[in-house]
């Protein structure tokens, strides 16, 4: 008796688990849409994911239409630009399923497989430099101002990716992790380098809109 009852309560779960994801990956068109445009497949959906879909929320739309917009129609960056940014953003965030769309997007739109590990080494010295600069700027002690970093940053001496790009992914990076000396270093830099303010307000918008995708997706 108890196994008939737990074989039903079994077959019920997985009836429910699989309602759940086939709505999730099927009959919301907006969510299908945002993974095709991200070139995203066998995607098997989030937590977060099934939350969403579940009420029909709203915010699905508006998560698609900010990630195209930011990919797709920025004034001050060019598509590449957009999805190596968007890269250093899932790199920064361990997301391998975007760092990998993302890896292939930004090499449809004409990057390098220089470039694409010039973002993971940059994405790489900016989380040292985060909490090296922003324990430092925390404590603010002479004594750990005064000691030699010691850490080597030689890829910011002549990047593949320019000088000005550069230091708009370190910056974008940088915003994500918080580190304030590092944003306001950095910003300073880009700007000294040729870019403008307006390209800085649009790479940290992109940043933080491809961090809020991952919330939802991961």
């Amino acid at each position: 008796m108890e196994a008939v009852c737990f074989s039903f309560e079994t077959a019920s779960f997985f009836k429910k688990w699989n309602n759940m994801s086939a709505t999730a990956t099927i009959q919301n068109e907006t969510f299908q849409n945002l993974l095709n445009e991200l070139n995203i497949a066998g995607y098997e959906p989030s937590t977060n994911v099934q939350a969403l879909v579940a009420v029909e929320s709203r915010f699905i739309k508006d998560l698609k239409i900010n990630v195209g917009n930011v990919l797709n129609n920025s004034q001050y960056l060019d598509r590449k630009e957009a999805l190596l940014l968007a890269l250093a953003v899932a790199v920064n965030e361990k997301y391998t399923l975007l760092q990998d769309a993302f890896t292939g997007l930004a090499k449809s739109a004409g990057a390098s497989d220089a470039e694409i590990a010039e973002i993971i080494a940059c994405t790489s010295l900016m989380n040292t430099n985060n909490v090296f600069y922003r324990f430092r700027h925390f404590m603010q002690k002479d004594f750990y101002n005064n000691q030699p970093a010691g850490i080597k940053m030689s890829i910011m001496a002549n990047p593949v990716l320019g000088k000005e790009f550069f230091e708009l992914v370190s910056l974008v990076v940088s915003s994500i992790n918080g580190c304030e000396m590092c944003v306001s270093s950095h910003e300073k830099s880009v700007l000294q380098h040729g870019s403008s303010e307006s390209r800085v307000f649009e790479g940290v918008k992109l940043g933080a809109i491809i961090k809020g995708l991952i919330t939802v997706l991961s």
